[in-house]
């Protein structure tokens, strides 16, 4: 089983940064930033736990500001899961680079949010 704690600590960072941030930083684009990362992840975790695309795919909502640092946790977490329940040769790329890939989105769009 893949050790997704990389994944685990750096969505929970970001999350619990954005939970953190003022109102004024939030409205400036770190929501937007943390919005779009978590609508990423959730797509992600999507296509890995139905590869064939059978179920209709579902976006995350925007709920507002106040919120995007659970979705991102939760988004996060979705594909924590979905990697860890992924066997080798489910997929074209292996689940260790699949992973190294979600944890540098990750830590990019917190750059991005929090500077």
């Amino acid at each position: 089983m893949l050790d997704t704690s990389p994944l685990s600590a750096a969505v929970e960072r970001f999350a619990d940064r954005l939970r953190a941030a003022p109102q004024s930083r939030l409205t400036r684009g770190a929501a937007a930033e943390a919005l779009e990362l978590a609508r990423e992840l959730a797509v992600r975790a999507q296509r890995l736990e139905d590869p064939r695309g059978a179920a209709p795919a579902r976006r995350m909502p925007d709920a507002g500001v106040f919120v995007v640092g659970d979705q991102v946790a939760v988004a996060g977490q979705d594909l924590a899961e979905a990697l860890r329940a992924l066997k080798e040769g489910d997929s074209t790329k292996a689940p260790s680079e699949m992973l190294d890939e979600a944890v540098a989105l990750v830590e990019q769009a917190e750059v991005r949010a929090m500077r």
